[in-house]
């Protein structure tokens, strides 16, 4: 069980963590030292990287959270907390794999295009998804650590 644990709560903080680092210091500080082209290049080549280590982070996160779930004997006999954050994880992933899908795409044509205005409005849209994914990642990480603390289970 200790394995689970830790794989999972390394995938979280991979995927958490980057959000985190992406939309709070790496983007603001290449919106204000960089032009667009070379901010965007600089974003399109951190994202495609950083992306790969999200599905990984999904993949691991999914397998060791049925696995734990298992492991307490079923969905049945987690607590309610325990619902929520599959739920968020759920959520959480559709909107990874529309950023992925959509705007990240249209980021990375924009950018081979030298499209720089379709570059930013993607970039726009993706910082929205990123903030919105950051958000459910750090309720579902609180439920995960201190849930059985706040919500005296």
């Amino acid at each position: 069980m200790a394995i689970a644990y830790v794989l999972h709560v390394l995938a979280a903080l991979i995927w958490v963590g980057g959000m985190f680092f992406a939309h709070s210091s790496l983007r603001p500080t290449a919106a204000e030292t960089l032009q667009p082209p070379e901010r965007l290049r600089l974003l399109t080549g951190v994202f495609k990287r950083f992306f790969l280590w999200v599905k990984i982070s999904i993949v691991v996160l999914f397998l060791t959270g049925g696995w734990i779930i298992l492991l307490h004997g079923g969905m049945r006999n987690v607590v309610w907390y325990v619902h929520l954050m599959l739920l968020l994880a759920a959520v959480m992933t559709l909107i990874f794999a529309y950023l992925y899908a959509v705007p990240f795409k249209r980021l990375k044509a924009a950018v081979d295009a030298q499209d720089w205005p379709t570059g930013g409005q993607a970039m726009a849209q993706i910082r929205l998804l990123v903030f919105i994914n950051l958000n459910l990642g750090v309720l579902a990480a609180a439920l995960g650590v201190g849930g059985r603390f706040w919500l005296g289970l």
